[in-house]
């Protein structure tokens, strides 16, 4: 999948108030003792995913009833859509409950399924990057992705080990010894350090579409490549097995070398 080159304003500008609206909604939770449910990937959910989701599907309805949606915790809606919305309420809800800053709101939109938005917006903090045709900012500031080229001197995050099977931990390994060091659980934010410039090399594996899907134009806009572990193009599905995100195409050639040596 490749970003288009334009979004209507009107739909970058909901994307902003979206964004707002979230984070009126998750703020007052944060670094409070929430009750945390289980769904049925084991994965935690709590009022403030659930509350925030549902602001912004509401924002949806009242300003393009005709566009889809797809989010984490309501599921799917006019899937056949020309225009799909992907949210993400909070992408991090293990780093949320925690107290962590590692967490964000992530949104996408799709046209024809090609992404042509990507948002990532930390609520505490008020950092929110954007991608949207060939330009990514933080904050309204231009970024770009570091240009290293040497896996020796390259940063490698991933967001959770424990969701590498056998055979992709022995795929993983060989990168992370090639690398100068490897950090964890960092989730959307690491994303928005790749293409800050801040890191190198985004690992991740069996992972939904609405973690990645707001990500990729993001981190594409300020060069960056987006594939999966064999370099193919990441198509337009609710999972992904794989994906490599990495800062330019020399260093995204050199992750794939060590991961295929396994």
């Amino acid at each position: 999948m490749t970003p288009a080159q334009t979004c209507p304003p009107a739909f970058l500008a909901l994307a902003h108030a979206m964004a707002d609206a979230a984070a009126d909604v998750i703020r007052p939770y944060f670094r409070q003792r929430l009750a945390i449910d289980a769904k049925a990937d084991a994965s935690p959910v709590t009022i403030a995913d659930r509350d925030a989701e549902a602001a912004m599907r509401q924002m949806i309805e009242a300003h393009f009833p005709d566009h889809g949606i797809r989010g984490e915790e309501f599921g799917s809606c006019r899937t056949d859509a020309d225009w799909i919305w992907v949210l993400d309420p909070i992408d991090g809800t293990k780093s949320f409950v925690s107290g962590s800053l590692a967490f964000g709101t992530q949104i996408a939109l799709l046209h024809q399924g090609e992404p042509v938005l990507g948002l990532i917006n930390q609520p505490i903090t008020g950092e929110r990057w954007l991608g949207t045709g060939a330009v990514a900012t933080l904050n309204d500031v231009p970024i770009r992705t570091s240009g290293k080229t040497a896996l020796d001197e390259a940063i490698l995050y991933t967001s959770a080990l424990e969701q590498f099977d056998p055979s992709r931990h022995d795929r993983f390994s060989p990168l992370a010894a090639k690398v100068c060091f490897t950090r964890f659980s960092h989730d959307c934010y690491a994303a928005g350090l790749l293409a800050l410039g801040g890191i190198d090399l985004l690992v991740e594996s069996n992972v939904f579409d609405y973690d990645i899907l707001p990500q990729m134009p993001i981190i594409q806009a300020a060069g960056g490549i987006v594939t999966d572990w064999n370099g193919r193009p990441l198509a337009n599905v609710p999972r992904y097995d794989t994906v490599l995100m990495a800062a330019n195409e020399k260093i995204h050639r050199a992750a794939l070398e060590a991961l295929r040596r396994a």
